[in-house]
């Protein structure tokens, strides 16, 4: 038998794929995009940018930004009762008005 395998990014075959029109585009405007403290922000994944990459359960999940470490950006999630922090680049967040 083959062992089940643990990784990070296990599962996430449909998670992290891209349509045909998207394969090829970088998006230089989502990576430049600048956020400030108190900013809500929704954290989709992109699967062609696997640094700075949070977690797959905080796909599609939205959070406010409460700082910056280096590049990325500290952004607190609620997941259930909890309030969790997830550490993403800018590439896989998107603003929310």
């Amino acid at each position: 038998m083959v062992t089940r395998t643990k990784g990070t990014r296990q599962g996430t075959r449909s998670i992290l794929r891209k349509d045909k029109r998207e394969r090829r585009r970088l998006f230089i405007s989502r990576s430049m995009h600048t956020y400030q403290e108190g900013d809500k922000v929704a954290i989709v994944l992109d699967g062609a940018q696997q640094k700075g990459m949070p977690h797959r359960r905080f796909q599609g999940r939205t959070g406010v930004i409460s700082g910056t470490q280096g590049r990325a950006y500290v952004v607190r999630v609620a997941d259930g009762n909890m309030m969790k922090t997830v550490v993403a680049r800018p590439e896989h967040l998107r603003p929310i008005e």
